[in-house]
């Protein structure tokens, strides 16, 4: 339960917060990547809807971008789900890997991201940044870790809003990722529920407390620590997958 609630809070203030609560599941339970992904992605939704009604009040500020965003982000997210279906066990644990780096790397650059979008004007087209949710959407409906800094990097590009108005377009659109990606994968026998209810209670905890909270974190802080805990599990799985 505590794993969900650091992991839920995580993703709620900063994002990243699959890394920890996957690499929990599959060192610390010792659960299969492939279901523990599965079992990661539908026990951390209910902490998205706990995040996104706790930021409720800064979305009318942004709703025309989540009105827009919410069908690409379904499609993909369906897409992203039935992929990881398909993909056999020793595919998967081989991608892992890189995934894992790809999510620590972007919690790294996430302010060089928004000083770009800022030095450039938001000047990227709003179909462009549909085009953009659709990959990030299928990336999150397929592994996760990191989709909500790629939306928050993304979202810098086109969208006006301070740090907390787009967090509450990230935290519904999260929702959406997590819900159909949750329904997908348990109709799919792939989500262990045991540790799913355990992780489910603590990311309900964790998300409404983050958005209620969050801007006495210092996310800046939290995104460091986050990314180093990333790269020490990405050499570890690196070695797990291909030693």
């Amino acid at each position: 339960m505590a794993i969900g609630v650091i992991a839920s809070g995580i993703n709620t203030v900063a994002g990243g917060g699959s890394l920890i609560s996957f690499p929990f599941l599959t060192l610390g339970v010792g659960i299969p990547s492939l279901q523990a992904n599965a079992t990661n992605s539908a026990s951390l939704w209910p902490g998205s809807l706990a995040g996104a009604l706790g930021f409720k009040d800064l979305l009318h500020k942004t709703q025309r971008y989540f009105l827009t965003l919410a069908i690409p982000t379904l499609v993909g997210s369906t897409l992203g789900a039935w992929l990881l279906t398909i993909s056999p066990t020793k595919t998967f644990d081989s991608v892992i890997p890189f995934l894992i780096l790809l999510a620590s790397v972007l919690l790294v650059v996430q302010p060089k991201i928004k000083a770009r979008a800022r030095m450039n004007d938001r000047t990227t087209p709003l179909w462009l940044g549909v085009a953009i949710q659709f990959l990030v959407a299928t990336y999150g409906g397929y592994f996760g870790a990191g989709m909500g800094l790629m939306m928050l990097g993304s979202f810098a590009l086109y969208m006006e809003g301070n740090i907390h108005e787009l967090n509450a377009v990230k935290n519904w659109l999260g929702l959406i990722v997590n819900l159909v990606a949750s329904i997908f994968l348990a109709f799919k026998g792939l989500v262990v529920w045991a540790p799913f209810v355990a992780l489910t209670a603590g990311s309900l905890m964790g998300g409404f407390l983050a958005a209620k909270y969050s801007q006495r974190v210092d996310s800046d802080k939290l995104r460091v620590i986050i990314a180093t805990y990333g790269f020490v599990m990405t050499l570890y799985f690196f070695i797990r997958a291909f030693a």
